[in-house]
């Protein structure tokens, strides 16, 4: 009787292996390992940085703070993306990628890359020898160039003289100016008006010995002409080189520029009066006066 009651209160095969397969089913679960979450996942998720075992919510990295990510994160450098400085004094610029100088060897922006811009100490200057024979060509050429200079203005000047010597004779048949000085001090020109007159020229004879101010004075009586040069005015009546437009001084005399070794004035050739401003030194187109 007691055999056949334990005989009937044992399980049947079948339901143990059934209880057996659902415990198993049970123990397929994981529970998240975030501490205040801790919920049952039956498809968890293993972290590949920390290894830990998490649920759908959880399982991306940020989302658990997962431990791997704050050491590497602590290991990264703040300064990701370098920038190169530019080592020329007084610049600030950056480049993302290095420029280098060869020579050198320092970082540099594209601006200064070259070594004559970032003046490199390792830029070759040119030999003591070299740098002398350059100096000495240069002198040579230099030289040449300015006895050019004076062969066209002894030309010049003796073309000037002659044509002078020619329109001489015809000056003094014409020319007006005080009767009463010696033949001998008297200096013919053919006076070139100030531009908008009515006359274009005028010949005229002054003494040798005067000053470019009387001068100045005398002639702009022959010709009628406003002076205000004892005003001060914007403009001014001077007396110009044909050569070279100056504005002869006004204490200057006739007699100094006769004699003037690179722009002298010829007894018988062509002087200039124009009205120029007072920081005006020289007309720039004397030809103009000639047509």
């Amino acid at each position: 009787m007691a055999l056949a009651r334990l005989i009937c209160s044992a399980p049947h095969p079948f339901l143990l292996r059934r209880r057996e397969r659902k415990m198993a089913e049970l123990s397929l679960g994981r529970h998240c390992g975030v501490p205040d979450c801790r919920q049952l996942d039956f498809l968890p998720f293993v972290c590949d940085g920390c290894s830990g075992v998490f649920c759908l919510q959880h399982r991306s990295r940020d989302a658990h703070g997962c431990s791997e990510v704050n050491i590497r994160n602590n290991s990264v450098k703040p300064d990701q993306h370098r920038s190169y400085i530019c080592s020329y004094k007084d610049c600030h610029a950056k480049e993302l990628l290095p420029v280098l100088c060869p020579y050198c060897e320092k970082h540099f922006c594209l601006r200064h890359r070259h070594q004559s811009d970032h003046e490199c100490e390792k830029l070759d200057t040119p030999k003591p020898r070299m740098a002398a024979t350059q100096q000495l060509v240069k002198d040579i050429i230099d030289s040449k160039k300015s006895e050019e200079i004076k062969s066209k203005k002894r030309k010049g000047a003796r073309k000037s003289e002659t044509a002078a010597k020619v329109a001489l004779m015809k000056l003094k048949m014409h020319a007006c100016g005080d009767k009463s000085l010696p033949q001998t001090e008297r200096i013919y020109f053919q006076v070139l008006l100030p531009k908008g007159n009515k006359e274009k020229s005028k010949p005229m004879f002054f003494c040798s010995k005067w000053s470019i101010g009387k001068v100045v004075d005398y002639a702009a009586s022959l010709a009628s002409l406003k002076n205000d040069n004892n005003k001060s005015t914007a403009q001014k009546l001077r007396l110009c080189h044909t050569a070279s437009g100056e504005a002869l001084p006004f204490e200057h005399t006739l007699e100094k520029w006769l004699s003037d070794e690179d722009y002298p004035l010829f007894n018988g050739g062509n002087i200039i009066l124009e009205y120029l401003d007072n920081d005006v030194l020289f007309i720039e187109d004397t030809e103009s006066y000639l047509r």
